[in-house]
């Protein structure tokens, strides 16, 4: 997104994509290593921060969802994501946080599903001014 980080889209080639994502799960990482949140420099926290809030206003207002949920887990690689799940409309309550993505009917794709996801957030972004 910027010379500082970079906002992507879960890829279904990752590790246990197994060639199909939960649509809308985004990640928001510095460019440079940072391990976590209390490595990052006084610029890349805010440019998270900013790109985190306008990521999850265009999952909401460009993707569909009604919630996203915000989590910092670290436990497989060492290198800061800020994982954003959205919530879509209908996801029954017994799916709500950790098992967004497991509820059975929530909305996944291949490739060309993530990258059409994409390209409307995109498209929401290209509306705002880039961060300071």
């Amino acid at each position: 997104m910027d010379d500082l980080l970079v906002v992507s889209h879960l890829s279904p080639q990752a590790p246990g994509g197994a060639g199909a994502v939960y649509l809308g799960h985004l990640l928001v990482e510095p460019r440079r290593h940072a391990p976590g949140l209390a490595d990052l420099t006084e610029a890349e926290a805010q440019r998270v921060g900013v790109w985190c809030t306008r990521a999850a206003g265009a999952l909401r207002e460009a993707g569909g969802a009604e919630h996203v949920y915000a989590a910092v887990i670290g436990d497989n690689v060492p290198h800061l994501h800020v994982h954003l799940l959205p919530r879509y409309p209908g996801t029954p309550r017994a799916y709500w946080w950790q098992r967004v993505d497991a509820w059975p009917d929530a909305p996944r794709g291949g490739q060309s599903e993530a990258a059409a996801m994409v390209e409307r957030l995109r498209l929401h972004y290209s509306d705002e001014t880039p961060p300071p």
